[in-house]
């Protein structure tokens, strides 16, 4: 039971934590601004009255210290900071969106909108209540990105008050964290956030390792600073010489970074040579800042010898998250490799806060604009795919969250931003959509490349387009960002429309040739009889040519006994549910290939987690039952994959009636002028006919040739095989 002296010693709390919450603003509040925070914080009061942490004490403390966060780590505006306050009221008490709305204003509203968690879905939906959370939290950034920062700080103020909760709800909490919090407070430029979001997540999914860490990094404390001084000693007189101001820090390398370089390069924990970094955070007016951080690094680099390749320029090239700075690895006192990171004050600050320090030394400077829309473009590029199922929306959101850096040209010298292993087709769709769907090859440093070439940092791209080029389901292999992956889909929707266009009138003439005729039942009867899920598979197959006149033929002579049919059978034995799902899964998905070169093997599913047609997979090659395929997140498959890696086989579901085959074509005839240009015309007007080889030879008048040809189906290289033989001295076309 609380004690009247007890609730008032927290009433006491409550309002100094209000009163410490408006002075450690990173930004001047106005009147109004304070009037605005001064009622948020009311109504978070008054609505959050009865509710009590897992701790034990008032609830009104999270959304309190979530603004302190919001106000101070990370120097959001008065908006952001009332947004805070008010996250969790529509979520957890009887307040409604309605009634923020009214209080406080759409924008509000609209961030505690975005705040708010999903907290059901009709019953028998297949859906992932937690993926379907941070899609919609992820999307609203397309609205306000200060829902991401918040929900940010309200994770990372969870995760420093879980002690009370119950281990595996912490575990759970932490995994979560580490998958997508952590990654996107890294994108957002909130360094200091993430870190600690990493610490604390290992803190509750390794306890021994991070306790075990912890106690030799205070252990080596004294030890660190012992160095730093040493550091300081020897370049400070060059530096006050020069009449800089500075002041020289030391970084301890996170707890979580240690743990990882220690499993990476298999080495003990004293064997970590760069446990800590040496900052150096310099004042400067705005028009001196890359001329004193070069100076420093010439300072710097007097003294101590430093390590070529490991120099990071993102003073002269910023990255997508705004941040700025000249790293630098030297050998340092007593022959140590010791990182050296130089800042100007504004730039340590924005490495800070991230978005919100822009906005501090913005003073209409057009740089910075530029590096705040470059980033905010990243995540929203990272949300292109916004109709794909949850899980994988969030998988691929996270991927591009994950991704390192690389610096390409374009022809003219402009600089681009891609994630390290984009290749030139995702260079294309970076400029243009328009330029990305008729891309036809490209140039890497002048010289021809295929387009899943992997590019690096340095390369200057030149992307060659043609108005006959459609994108193809095999560009989804060679991209890596969700921009492009969202793009080809796109063009490829549009595509089949028009094939599945041209199949409807096709399916017409033939059905009236069968005398069967056209209607809703027939089409209901088509789909049934061929397997498929839509009107749309039907009409696309016909257009292509994988239902072809024998297969129509087939479902006519079908119908035809099928009243008789009806006597034999009078109760016809319904399909059991897993039959019907089966059918409906493989529609799209029928063929495992495995492989760089897609072929297809005998193979068995595994039992231990039963994969089906469109799972991400991998073939296991076993001892005595051939290939095996699993689930990529079986239980078995981290153990499979760390110790009989060199048994793993790729293996992905594809679409048979979208599989493009290999056909090599022979022809023989009278060489005549123009009969080359001819045969390439023919093939090269064919939107459905890739040609990959070509070889002719003329011999006493006598014409022979030999192309090798890629195309969806044998009904198409009949109908090219067809048209060749149409041309005018071309003998025989025969297939080898």
């Amino acid at each position: 039971m609380l004690t009247e002296e007890y609730l008032e010693e927290e009433n006491k709390k409550i309002a100094q934590e209000y009163k410490d919450l408006l002075r450690i603003s990173y930004r001047t509040l106005s009147d109004e601004d304070k009037i605005l925070i001064r009622k948020a914080f009311e109504t978070a009061v008054d609505a959050h009255k009865e509710q009590r942490r897992k701790s034990g004490e008032a609830y009104i403390f999270h959304p309190i210290a979530v603004a302190k966060i919001v106000a101070s780590e990370i120097g959001l505006d008065a908006t952001s900071i009332a947004a805070a306050l008010l996250h969790d009221v529509v979520e957890d008490t009887p307040y409604t969106l309605k009634d923020i709305e009214d209080m406080f204003g759409e924008i509000i509203a609209k961030i505690v909108d975005g705040l708010t968690k999903i907290s059901h879905f009709e019953h028998g939906t297949d859906v992932s209540l937690q993926a379907e959370n941070f899609r919609k939290m992820l999307l609203t950034l397309n609205d306000d990105v200060r829902v991401i920062i918040i929900k940010i700080a309200d994770r990372l103020h969870n995760m420093q008050t879980m002690d009370a909760m119950r281990a595996d709800k912490q575990v759970k909490i932490a995994s979560e964290t580490l998958y997508i919090y952590a990654p996107l407070a890294h994108r957002i430029g909130l360094y200091n956030i993430k870190t600690e979001l990493e610490d604390l997540s290992l803190k509750y999914t390794e306890p021994e390792v991070y306790n075990d860490i912890l106690n030799k990094v205070k252990e080596s404390k004294e030890e660190q600073d012992e160095y730093i001084n040493q550091f300081n000693k020897i370049i400070s007189e060059s530096l006050d010489k020069e009449n800089i101001n500075y002041e020289i820090k030391g970084r301890p390398k996170s707890i979580f970074s240690i743990r990882k370089k220690i499993q990476k390069q298999n080495i003990t924990y004293d064997e970590v040579y760069d446990k800590f970094a040496i900052r150096i955070i310099y004042k400067s007016k705005p028009e001196e800042e890359k001329f004193l951080a070069w100076k420093i690094y010439s300072i710097v680099t007097d003294h101590f010898r430093p390590n070529p390749i490991r120099l990071r320029d993102w003073i002269s090239s910023p990255k997508s998250t705004g941040y700025e700075a000249l790293h630098i690895t030297v050998v340092g006192p007593k022959g140590r490799w010791v990182e050296v990171q130089i800042r100007s004050k504004r730039m340590n600050e924005i490495a800070e806060k991230g978005y919100a320090a822009h906005y501090k030394y913005k003073h209409g400077a057009k740089q910075d604009d530029e590096i705040l829309e470059q980033w905010l473009n990243k995540l929203q590029d990272a949300l292109e795919n916004s109709e794909a199922n949850a899980v994988d929306f969030v998988r691929q959101f996270k991927l591009n969250l994950y991704s390192k850096e690389i610096f390409v040209f374009t022809p003219k010298g402009d600089l681009k931003s891609l994630p390290k292993g984009a290749t030139p087709l995702d260079f294309a769709f970076a400029i243009h959509t328009e330029v990305g769907v008729k891309t036809r090859g490209a140039k890497v440093n002048g010289k021809l490349v295929p387009l899943s070439h992997e590019l690096k940092s340095g390369d200057q791209v030149e992307i060659i387009t043609s108005e006959n080029v459609r994108p193809t389901n095999n560009w989804l292999d060679f991209v890596i960002t969700g921009r492009a992956k969202s793009k080809i889909k796109s063009s490829l929707k549009e595509e089949h429309k028009l094939v599945a266009e041209e199949g409807k009138a096709i399916l017409i003439r033939k059905l009236k040739s069968l005398k069967i005729p056209f209607n809703n039942q027939t089409i209901t009867e088509l789909i049934k009889f061929f397997k498929l899920k839509t009107s749309l598979d039907l009409f696309f197959r016909v257009g292509y040519g994988t239902i072809d006149n024998q297969a129509l033929k087939d479902y006519a002579a079908s119908r035809s006994n099928a009243f008789v049919s009806f006597f034999k059978n009078k109760i016809r034995k319904p399909k059991v549910a897993d039959e019907i799902d089966k059918d409906e899964i493989t529609h799209n998905l029928d063929l495992l290939v495995f492989g760089k070169d897609e072929q297809t093997l005998d193979y068995t599913l595994a039992n231990c987690c039963n994969p089906i047609p469109g799972d991400s997979v991998f073939g296991f090659i076993t001892v005595n039952e051939g290939i095996k395929v699993h689930k990529k997140d079986c239980p078995n498959a981290i153990q499979l994959q760390s110790n009989y890696a060199y048994r793993i086989m790729p293996a992905k579901w594809k679409d048979s009636s979208q599989e493009e085959f290999k056909a090599v074509l022979q022809l023989t005839g009278i060489d005549n002028l123009g009969l080359v240009s001819q045969i390439t015309k023919v093939i090269s007007t064919n939107l459905h006919v890739n040609m990959r080889n070509i070889s002719f030879e003329s011999n006493d008048g006598i014409f022979s040739g030999k192309i090798t040809v890629v195309v969806k189906n044998n009904t198409i290289l009949k109908k090219l095989i067809t048209r060749l033989k149409k041309i005018n001295g071309i003998d025989k076309v025969t297939r080898e």
